[in-house]
């Protein structure tokens, strides 16, 4: 899947994290993903859960696999990313989906989390999700995932 202009994409907080740190493959991609998006006529959307996910591992120490920055540091890139993202909202419906899809897939513990985000996608009609893990959302038929790679910025 190309995204095309118009398109809604929905960011993966990996995606966020490899913004944020430099020594990441793809971080300028990840970073001009973010910043000329909106010149390609892309528009980027997520939900509280990616922003709560992004924040944990970036404020996590080093040497359990975060990024180790200051809270002040990371919401403050919170910020930054909320300039080019649209938040859709968890909503009680969101909420229906997830335990609905839950069942579908037969899914527990941390896919639960990826379902959360199908969920929230799903819902709001968005299906184009950018994630450096696609993988992960390979079982669900009711997305798209995409790399950063993917994406021709």
């Amino acid at each position: 899947m190309a995204p095309a202009a118009g398109d809604i994409l929905f960011v993966d907080t990996n995606v966020l994290l490899t913004a944020t740190d430099e020594s990441r493959p793809q971080h300028r991609d990840a970073g001009r993903l973010l910043g000329e998006s909106g010149l390609h006529g892309l528009h980027l959307a997520a939900s509280g859960q990616i922003l709560r996910e992004y924040l944990v591992v970036a404020t996590r120490p080093l040497d359990t696999n975060g990024l180790g920055l200051h809270v002040r540091d990371a919401t403050a890139n919170v910020s930054e990313f909320l300039r080019y993202i649209h938040l859709y909202d968890e909503t009680e419906e969101v909420a229906r989906r997830l335990r609905r899809l839950g069942l579908t897939y037969g899914l527990h513990g941390k896919r639960l989390h990826d379902a959360n985000i199908v969920a929230t996608m799903s819902i709001h009609g968005i299906r184009a999700l950018v994630t450096q893990n696609p993988g992960d959302f390979a079982p669900f038929d009711e997305i798209d995932p995409v790399t950063v790679a993917d994406i021709a910025i």
